[in-house]
């Protein structure tokens, strides 16, 4: 009796420790499963606010952008540069005074603040700018932003009188991404023929004048083919010797 109720004791024992090890494992199964479920809601959760910050971004962005085009569109920024400077050319006329110093005076006065010289020598060195060293492309820098005030008292001297000016805003303004093209209708003295300048800008911290069209002719892209036939018949190094030379004209 006492042998057979040792018997069920152990048998007793063994089944309770059988049926703890299955509840010990399946206990152990659900807490990995928990584990793995907190850790994937704490990788969800740290997600959700970056999401949030990126498309709160994305949205404060896109509000900026609107507030620029609204306080700041590309339109105005070239009408104000344009009506600046033939307005003081104008006076310049009127007082007797409009030589060719003084409207190179008035240039650099008037539009050199608004013209973004780095990005108009990139664009004129085109595929040739990366292989450039620090100091070609500071010099050709210098030789676009002095190449160009020439261009413009070009431009400005090619109105003889300023009686009266109206300057105008032609009716399509193309604009992809951060940059524009105005295109400016210019009537002097009455005159029913009209001037028409294109003005290529990108808006940095404001609008500024990478190149101008006149007369069916992009200054920019025209000192680009020069570039490219001139370093395609020799090198670098001899375009920039012979831009320093035409400075040296220009100087005298």
């Amino acid at each position: 009796m006492v042998k057979f109720f040792s018997f069920s004791l152990i048998g007793i024992y063994t089944k309770n420790t059988y049926k703890g090890k299955i509840k010990g494992k399946i206990l152990s199964k659900l807490i990995s499963l928990l584990k793995t479920v907190i850790k994937t809601l704490l990788i969800i959760l740290s997600i959700l606010p970056i999401n949030f910050a990126l498309a709160k971004d994305k949205t404060s962005n896109t509000t900026h952008q609107a507030i620029v085009d609204i306080i700041d569109p590309p339109n105005s920024a070239a009408l104000n540069i344009m009506v600046s400077a033939l307005s003081s050319l104008k006076e310049l006329k009127k007082q007797k005074k409009a030589t060719k110093q003084n409207i190179e005076a008035l240039i650099r006065l008037k539009l050199l603040p608004n013209i973004a010289v780095s990005v108009s020598t990139k664009i004129a060195l085109s595929k040739h700018w990366n292989g450039l060293n620090i100091q070609q492309k500071q010099f050709f820098q210098y030789y676009i932003l002095e190449s160009l005030i020439q261009d413009y008292v070009g431009i400005l001297s090619s109105y003889d009188k300023l009686d009266s000016v109206h300057i105008s805003v032609g009716p399509d303004v193309k604009r992809k991404g951060d940059r524009a093209i105005v295109k400016l209708i210019i009537n002097v003295n009455d005159d029913p023929k009209s001037s028409i300048i294109s003005l290529k800008m990108i808006h940095l911290d404001t609008w500024y004048v990478y190149d101008i069209v006149f007369s069916g002719v992009s200054i920019i892209k025209n000192y680009r083919a020069q570039f490219n036939s001139y370093i395609r018949r020799e090198d670098v190094d001899s375009l920039i010797l012979r831009s320093k030379k035409k400075l040296e004209r220009l100087a005298k």
